[in-house]
């Protein structure tokens, strides 16, 4: 693109090719001529800004937002990391404790879950569990276990609360790039109403579903079997059951839909993580199984777990001088109607 100075000098050269003189650098005339040849730079911008904004290709943003709902595509939003909570005393009460619904906890980097259940700490009992979500989506909700230590308003008898297990499924909404990818799909493979992608794409259309794998013929000619994920993994019953009822309204005569969640296969993570200069091994270590438990959830039906992508999102963690991945020793293969999830997960200090 012509810059500011080369616009001027080419209307500089055009006055004079016209009117027989060039105007000094000082006068009245040139000073113009420099501001509209900027005008024309800031006009050659936005042209060029709008033809990028055209096409799915190179869009960004609310406008490839537009382009993906002219393909019957949206977003996906940001999720929530949902987990336990774990409230208990130091000696057991006399008495129960009620702890309430909306009870909040958080970590020392302030971030916030609450219970979604009211429960109850029994008369002799140390210990209650509590289902909890975050406050706010995205993977800055995911929170490795025994990280959730602090009580904003102390449920009454209630002395300390944690996480026996880590905070999982939170995700940040799509980016462009995963987008993009999904709305160039769409026009590779075209949905006829009888297709794959037509009952992939339908059963897309409802929110709450991550992803969904159609096959074909799966149980003899005339099925079709349908896998779908929910946001932080295994749908439930009733995202079933409306994709289900949904599908069965649209599917073609005679075709027996069915559709299931996913069969799971247990991915066991362990790696060796040395910690860089001006950082402690417990931070990096926190950072590290946060970002492992928010790489696993529902996208990834019937999709490979890659060793090499595990590293990456290790390194790409602050801090983080090296690592070395143990376990899975080998790319886990991607399978039709299957959905990797995390199973253990141990991250320890990597020696020199």
């Amino acid at each position: 693109m012509k810059g500011v100075e080369e616009i001027y000098q080419e209307m500089l050269a055009k006055l004079e090719e016209r009117c027989g003189f060039r105007p000094e650098e000082s006068c009245d005339l040139a000073v113009r001529l420099y501001a509209a040849a900027a005008q024309v730079q800031a006009l050659n911008i936005q042209t060029e800004w709008v033809l990028d904004q055209s096409f799915p290709q190179t869009a960004q943003g609310i406008y490839l937002d537009r382009h993906a709902a002219m393909r019957g595509l949206r977003r996906l939003e940001a999720v929530k990391a949902v987990g336990t909570l774990r409230f208990s005393v130091e000696r057991a009460s006399t008495v129960d404790l009620e702890v309430p619904a909306g009870s909040i906890c958080m970590t020392e980097e302030e971030v916030r879950f609450q219970t979604t259940a009211r429960c109850v700490l029994k008369a002799g009992e140390l210990f209650v569990d509590a289902p909890a979500e975050a406050l706010e989506g995205g993977s800055a909700s995911n929170a490795a276990s025994g990280t959730v230590t602090i009580m904003t308003a102390c449920p009454v008898g209630i002395t300390a609360c944690t996480n026996p297990k880590a905070f999982s499924g939170g995700s940040d909404p799509e980016s462009d790039e995963s987008l993009r990818a999904r709305v160039l799909e769409s026009y590779r493979r075209l949905p006829n109403g009888a297709n794959a992608a037509w009952y992939e794409r339908s059963a897309m259309d409802h929110e709450g579903v991550t992803a969904a794998q159609a096959v074909g013929r799966a149980r003899g000619i005339g099925t079709v079997d349908v896998y779908i994920t929910g946001e932080s993994g295994q749908p439930d019953a009733a995202l079933l059951e409306e994709v289900r009822a949904d599908l069965q309204e649209k599917r073609e005569i005679a075709v027996d839909v069915r559709v299931l969640a996913p069969q799971t296969r247990t991915v066991n993570v362990t790696m060796e993580v040395a910690a860089g200069s001006g950082w402690t091994f417990a931070a990096v270590k926190a950072t590290v199984e946060q970002a492992v438990a928010s790489f696993f959830g529902g996208h990834l039906l019937g999709k490979p777990v890659l060793a090499a992508e595990l590293i990456t999102l290790a390194f790409q963690q602050e801090g983080v001088a090296n690592v070395r991945l143990v376990s899975p020793a080998a790319d886990v293969a991607a399978a039709v109607g299957t959905l990797p999830v995390l199973g253990g997960l141990s991250v320890t200090e990597l020696e020199a």
